[in-house]
């Protein structure tokens, strides 16, 4: 049966009932589609750039295939690799295995990419935790949806050109060369309305005057100056879930919020010194309000 008459494939992204796109993340994901291009989703830490790949697959019926990129991470490990420790092993041992090189080659996430039988979304995380060089060692492959394994003299070849989707944190440029050969979007921190549709995917039970609480202390949290890490999407969904399970009023949090730093802050600030700043600034408001 072919893609186009599988019942739950689709061309096109359109969303999905546990993922809040907005409209110009959907149309990027439907340029790479239609330009056959990787996706290149850049955002701060927590805006979803890992999820999209899972909810674009989910929701187009393909396969998902992760390659998740350490700082160690050599880009010929996506396409396959020889183990040639095993096979002297192997060779002083007598086994019969030897004889076969093949038995020695463990593909990488590409080759399984371009051999899977359907057409997958192969996701390429973090790509910025690399060498500087890695981008550039998969130009060819992920230009020419092909890539040589010397051991072997076998090309390997796409069977059908996957969606790569690659996200990165912004923490290194990237080449200017590999970046003409992707589309790029960047994800947008959520507005306030947007994380509101976020918190309903989650939460859809959630009091309207708690979430709205939440929200405003979590914005202001985000615009306090001199914040060293700003708290994220994915933080404050953890955070509301604490408060669900505290079941926190509004009230509560509202009296909390003017005179010292957000209830259960541990879920939104992650090292001491915007600890600290919060700390010294709900001091100056607990001295002006006696004042």
């Amino acid at each position: 049966m072919t893609e186009s008459s599988t019942p739950q494939s689709q061309t096109r992204f359109e969303g999905s009932e546990r993922y809040v796109a907005t409209d110009d993340l959907k149309l990027a994901v439907n340029a790479a589609l239609s330009l056959q291009r990787p996706l290149l989703i850049k955002g701060e830490p927590g805006t979803g750039k890992t999820m999209l790949a899972e909810e674009v697959a989910a929701a187009l019926g393909r396969p998902l295939l992760q390659w998740h990129i350490k700082s160690t991470t050599k880009a010929h490990q996506g396409l396959y690799e020889y183990d040639a420790v095993s096979r002297l092993r192997d060779s002083q041992l007598g086994d019969e295995r030897v004889k076969d090189i093949n038995n020695y080659i463990v593909q990488g996430v590409l080759w399984q990419a371009f051999t899977h039988e359907s057409p997958v979304v192969l996701l390429i995380d973090e790509i910025d935790k690399a060498d500087i060089e890695f981008p550039n060692d998969l130009l060819r492959e992920l230009d020419q949806m092909e890539f040589h394994v010397y051991e072997t003299r076998q090309t390997i070849r796409a069977n059908h050109r996957p969606l790569v989707i690659i996200t990165s944190n912004n923490e290194k440029d990237l080449p200017d060369a590999f970046l003409r050969r992707c589309f790029f979007h960047y994800i947008r921190f959520p507005d306030r309305e947007t994380l509101q549709e976020i918190v309903a995917v989650h939460y859809p039970n959630l009091h309207g005057s708690v979430l709205n609480a939440a929200l405003d202390a979590f914005f202001a949290l985000r615009e306090t100056p001199g914040l060293k890490k700003k708290p994220s999407t994915s933080e404050f969904l953890d955070w509301l879930r604490l408060l669900i399970a505290e079941d926190v009023s509004a009230e509560e949090m509202q009296a909390h919020n003017a005179t010292s730093v957000p209830i259960l802050a541990g879920a939104l600030l992650k090292n001491e010194q915007d600890m600290h700043l919060l700390e010294r600034l709900a001091a100056v408001t607990r001295h002006t309000t006696r004042r």
